[in-house]
């Protein structure tokens, strides 16, 4: 059986980090726009989490998550602390209102793969509330206080939203696979 990709990644096999890259570049940047980072500031960042990756690679269990799902979670983490080194926070207007969250289907696509395309159908299933604090989480790269602050909502139910949303989305992403319910579910 072969090796999973970023376990021969972070043993340095040249053919699966090239394979790495085509994969999850797209992912990567995308990620990296959305956290508001452009330009020079956008390719450092892009190659560090890439550097993560490398590093950690070794660490990933199919077991637990999906490849991409590893990888965005590192993703995710290193644009924050990113953020924090640089001394900024968010943009203000990535901060945005209820009304003003675009539903999943007009945000910007990047072929992100089979898995994101399940999850983000799978997270249009959620409740509202569940969206947006899933939403400005991930996309945004927001921690849980910090989405509490920006929709006025309380640290614990922003908390509940998340846990529940996440629940929610696993149920779905694992029961049938597609991002659907399961017949007779919730």
């Amino acid at each position: 059986m072969e090796k999973p990709l970023l376990h021969r990644v972070s043993e340095g096999d040249p053919g699966a980090v090239q394979e790495c890259i085509a994969k999850f570049a797209g992912l990567l940047w995308s990620l990296t726009r959305r956290a508001g980072f452009n330009g020079a500031e956008a390719e450092d960042a892009v190659q560090e989490i890439f550097a993560e990756i490398w590093r950690n690679g070794a660490k990933y269990d199919p077991g637990i998550a999906s490849d991409t799902a590893f990888i965005a979670t590192i993703a995710r983490r290193r644009l924050i602390d990113r953020r924090r080194r640089l001394g900024g926070r968010p943009a203000p207007q990535s901060i945005i209102a209820d009304e003003a969250l675009p539903p999943a289907a007009a945000e910007p696509k990047v072929e992100l793969g089979e898995e994101a395309t399940k999850a983000a159908r799978a997270l249009q299933l959620l409740s509202p509330e569940q969206q947006r604090v899933l939403r400005l989480s991930v996309y945004e790269g927001l921690s849980h206080e910090s989405i509490a602050r920006a929709t006025g909502l309380p640290l614990g139910t922003v908390k509940t939203h998340a846990r529940r949303g996440l629940m929610r989305l696993r149920e779905m992403l694992s029961a049938n696979g597609d991002g659907t319910p399961e017949e007779g579910g919730k």
